[in-house]
C-alpha cells in the first residue's frame, strides 16, 4: 500500500467513522461519488449521493452507533482510482448483536477531492 493511498483511505474512514457514530447522512453521502454506486446492508442498489443518503436516513436511529475499520487493505489503481478492502465491526451499544461485515470501496479523484464511488458490504460469515 502506497503511502499516499493510505492517508487519503485513513482520512476517508475518519470521516465516515465520525459521520456514522452521528447518523448524519448529510455527512456521510458528502464522501460519495455523484456517480456512486452503494450496496448496504440491505438489497437495494443506491445510486448517486442522493441515495446514500436515503440510505443513510433510512437506518434505525440508534442511541450511541460505532464503526470499527480492521485489516484495511488499499491499493493505488491508477493515479485517480484507490481500491480499499476492510472489515468494520458495527458497535450498535447492544440495540442489536454486533455487526460484523466485509466493505470494498472504489475511490476516484473527482473535482480535485476523493470520493468513493463504489461501496460494497457484505456479511463476513461465509456463504459456501
Amino acid at each position: 500500500m502506497s503511502n499516499e493511498a493510505d492517508a487519503i483511505v485513513s482520512t476517508i474512514i475518519a470521516k465516515w467513522c465520525a459521520g456514522f457514530a452521528a447518523l448524519d447522512a448529510a455527512a456521510l453521502s458528502s464522501l460519495y461519488s455523484n456517480n456512486a454506486f452503494f450496496f448496504g446492508s440491505n438489497p437495494t442498489l443506491y445510486r448517486g449521493r442522493d441515495g446514500v443518503a436515503d440510505y443513510f436516513n433510512g437506518l434505525p436511529r440508534w442511541r450511541k452507533p460505532s464503526a470499527v475499520f480492521s485489516d484495511v487493505n488499499a491499493a493505488q489503481a491508477g493515479p485517480d482510482l484507490i481500491n480499499m478492502a476492510a472489515t468494520i465491526t458495527f458497535d450498535l451499544a447492544g440495540e442489536r448483536d454486533e455487526l460484523v461485515v466485509k466493505m470494498s470501496w472504489v475511490i476516484v479523484r473527482e473535482d480535485g477531492d476523493w470520493k468513493i464511488v463504489n461501496h460494497h458490504a457484505s456479511a463476513k460469515a461465509p456463504l459456501i
